[in-house]
């Protein structure tokens, strides 16, 4: 059973926003599904599960300290395509791809989004 119907992050810039996600996430397989109006855009393996927009009650996007959103990589070069997409798509590192010391077999790569929502992309496989 899934845990959530969806997680968000805000944007100043939903274009921007958009070139970035499309690129980064769409390394791991996921699509962008395309606007909800105006404000937002919907991304997802078959529906929409996080959601790039920009707030509701008009006031700027700011993102969370300590905040983190992980994605799930197939492999330890999906993670490599994920982290120099995003960097290629206006992103910054926040940890290059790499073992972590999660668990022994984690890999994965930190990004800031063009807002400073911070994501990763981690696979659990034992090598390539």
């Amino acid at each position: 059973m899934a845990i959530f119907t969806h997680v968000c992050v805000g944007t100043k810039n939903l274009q921007q926003a958009d070139k970035f996600y499309t690129a980064a996430l769409g390394t791991l397989g996921v699509k962008n599904l395309g606007p909800m109006g105006e404000t937002a855009t919907l991304y997802g393996a078959e529906s929409p599960e996080f959601v790039v927009l920009k707030p509701g009650n008009g006031q700027p996007a700011t993102h969370a300290n300590g905040g983190t959103i992980g994605f799930h990589a197939s492999s330890r070069e999906a993670v490599r395509q994920f982290h120099a997409a995003g960097l290629a798509n206006g992103g910054s590192d926040e940890g290059a791809p790499g073992p972590r010391a999660f668990t022994p077999t984690s890999y994965a790569a930190y990004l800031r989004d063009p807002d400073g929502n911070k994501i990763t992309a981690y696979c659990f496989n034992d090598g390539e």
